[in-house]
């Protein structure tokens, strides 16, 4: 019988109880553990960028960690991106500027894009570029994700001036 351990996190501002195997990952954890399926499997190599999630505030592929590593983190998935009043303006940004197609790697460029802005509100090209070079699109061409991430920090450097006036 294979021992468990109990791991401890909040996930989206909600505390989380749970006995795992200690060989579960923490992108198998969040699938099927908590049911939060938004943050996809692609490589299990660390290499796609589909499983980003912010674990204390940075990025992290969830594919390379076990759930026992993250014991008493506090975690923020796609799911917890938008809020009570609709969609996060990281959300909308992607939308507008049609940094998405079939969707699969959306997730981790989103959770990607969260801790760029966060650390540069204003980057340059080359701070976006060096930022999601970590994370594989089969569909868009890179362009129009650049520009969603660029309209993302407008947008969140709108908001941010309209809450300090």
């Amino acid at each position: 019988m294979t021992q468990q351990h109990k791991v401890r996190l909040s996930v989206n501002g909600r505390a989380y109880e749970r006995e795992v195997e200690p060989r579960t990952t923490l992108v198998d954890f969040l699938r099927h553990e908590l049911g939060l399926t938004g943050t996809h499997v692609g490589c299990e190599h660390g290499v796609c960028g589909a499983c980003t999630i912010i674990k204390d505030g940075k990025a992290v592929r969830s594919c390379l960690m076990l759930a026992v590593q993250a014991d008493g983190a506090e975690l923020q998935t796609v799911e917890g991106l938008h809020g009570d009043n609709g969609l996060h303006p990281i959300q909308e940004a992607f939308i507008e500027k049609h940094g998405l197609q079939c969707g699969f790697c959306t997730p981790g460029f989103l959770m990607t894009t969260v801790e760029l802005l966060g650390d540069h509100p204003d980057p340059s090209d080359e701070d976006i570029r060096e930022a999601l070079g970590g994370n594989l699109c089969r569909c868009t061409g890179y362009q129009s994700i650049m520009e969603s991430v660029r309209l993302a920090g407008a947008k969140l450097r709108a908001g941010a001036a309209v809450q300090a006036d």
